[in-house]
């Protein structure tokens, strides 16, 4: 309490010190620490909707883990080729590249437009429907079964 009458004393009234410590400092603090706590579970959540994912469509999971060979699983799943994820470091056709893989997504398990526009939208929301739902892996969209 001293503290901060010292400090409101000195002429510092948009700042108040408690124990040597900024209050708004402090509440920086406290937004980042729950935004970094808030990233590792969305990270955490991503990677076991994933690793569901690519379990139901019959490749392992631990693929998730490993960098760009995760990119060339996903691939393998909605594309059919895994070699067609080196489209995505082309500038711009990337964009259109997910938007279809994404589309390829939904179709691979038997769902249709609105869940792919689903997928774009409320990615992690539909992603979770997909790998705890009751969809299951038809194949490679545009093949012959």
């Amino acid at each position: 309490m001293t503290a901060v009458l010292i400090a409101l004393t000195r002429g510092t009234a948009n700042s108040e010190y408690i124990e040597g410590i900024d209050v708004g400092q402090q509440d920086i603090r406290v937004i980042l620490f729950g935004l970094a706590i808030a990233c590792l579970v969305y990270l955490l959540v991503s990677v076991v909707t994933l690793w569901r994912i690519y379990r139901k469509a019959g490749e392992p999971g631990w693929a998730i883990l490993i960098p760009i060979y995760n990119a060339y699983v996903l691939f393998k799943i909605t594309w059919g080729s895994g070699w067609y994820f080196l489209l995505m470091f082309i500038p711009l056709v990337n964009i259109v590249v997910a938007f279809m893989t994404l589309v390829k997504l939904s179709r691979a398990f038997g769902h249709g437009g609105g869940f792919a526009l689903g997928l774009i939208l409320l990615h992690l929301l539909f992603m979770l429907i997909l790998a705890f739902g009751g969809s299951r892996y038809l194949g490679v969209p545009g093949r012959d079964a």
